[in-house]
């Protein structure tokens, strides 16, 4: 399955759904006092037991979705080939061998392909999101220093 190929913005009637849905959750799970909680499907009537963890997980998707943010969960421990590595970075194959092979990421090989923790690439994008940020704080302090911005 491509993952990233199936993550779209939610609807407009998913929207709804799911700010309705986040409100109701939301205000549940602050009465929980378990690990775990029992829920049940209305249209089945089948309860199924859940860690709490999982309905906290499904309260940051339906708060997400209900700002109409697209989403996708992957499990953290998953490894990602250089092309998803490349998709989720925004950039090209080749620099993500690159920075492989320069140990900005650490990599195992599996047969003949090169496999990256997807924990590791998101780890390396929020540096380089921390890193883009300095740089333009600093161009503003300078811009500011020699008064072409104004704060």
């Amino acid at each position: 399955m491509n993952v990233l190929e199936n993550i779209s913005k939610p609807s407009k009637e998913e929207q709804k759904v799911a700010k309705h849905s986040y409100n109701a959750l939301s205000s549940t799970l602050k009465q929980i006092q378990s690990d775990k909680a029992e829920i049940e499907i209305e249209e089945t009537k089948e309860k199924i037991v859940l860690p709490l963890k999982a309905l906290l997980l499904l309260e940051g998707v339906l708060k997400a979705m209900s700002e109409g943010k697209p989403i996708s969960i992957v499990p953290l421990a998953a490894e990602v080939t250089t092309q998803k590595a490349a998709e989720i970075l925004g950039c090209s194959r080749p620099h993500i061998v690159k920075l492989l092979e320069e140990g900005f990421l650490p990599y195992t090989w599996v047969g003949k392909h090169r496999r990256i923790l997807f924990e590791d690439v998101m780890s390396y994008k929020k540096k380089m999101k921390e890193k883009q940020k300095k740089n333009l704080m600093d161009i503003m302090s300078f811009d500011e220093e020699i008064g072409l911005y104004d704060s």
